[in-house]
């Protein structure tokens, strides 16, 4: 299933409480907007990549259980980026401070900032090329690390701001979260598809 873009003068005049509304009246879609308020809603994850999407965020939450540094977030987050775009990353991080930072009210809904870190994983249903273009959209919204996992492939793709896209090759290693992650480390092979 691939996705659907929706652009229209209707959606474009959405301000982010009506767009917030409009994610809350369906909640079982999976829906961003761009910076230009095109709408893309998403088909559902395959299981298997729910399986390896589970297992990033609960050994991001693991960490952060032990480093108390910050807040982790699943894939059902959403954030509102400084472009006026609302992404949701796969799994994310956000520096307890910043997140202190911010009103109540801006917690209730789609956070006004970028996470610290952000990773996406590749599904089948994904395109490379798309998913490339919206990790430089968190770069330049001011994420301090990224990952582009591609299970698949066993390839990883390391962004950070001020260098060129790193990417790893073979799940058979660790991955170093430093500096932004102090000690976190995924062992890439827990993210192979599940058989």
């Amino acid at each position: 299933m691939d996705v659907i873009k929706l652009k229209t003068p209707v959606l474009d005049r959405l301000t982010d409480a009506e767009f917030y509304e409009f994610c809350q009246d369906h909640r079982d879609l999976r829906i961003e907007r761009d910076a230009t308020h095109q709408i893309t809603i998403m088909p559902p994850a395959s299981s298997e990549t729910g399986a390896s999407n589970g297992h990033l965020t609960r050994l991001l939450g693991n960490w952060n259980e032990q480093a108390g540094l910050g807040i982790v977030f699943d894939s059902s987050a959403g954030f509102t980026l400084s472009t006026g775009a609302m992404l949701s990353p796969d799994a994310s991080w956000v520096a307890q401070a910043r997140w202190d930072a911010l009103a109540t009210d801006d917690r209730r809904g789609f956070a006004r900032l970028c996470p610290d870190f952000v990773a996406e994983l590749l599904s089948p249903s994904d395109r490379l090329t798309d998913t490339m273009r919206k990790m430089e959209h968190w770069l330049e919204a001011g994420a301090q690390l990224g990952w582009l996992l591609a299970p698949a492939g066993e390839t990883v793709f390391i962004f950070a701001p001020g260098q060129p896209v790193r990417t790893v090759q073979g799940f058979d290693q660790l991955l170093s979260g430093e500096p932004v992650l102090p000690g976190f480390a995924l062992e890439l092979r827990r993210l192979r598809p599940v058989s």
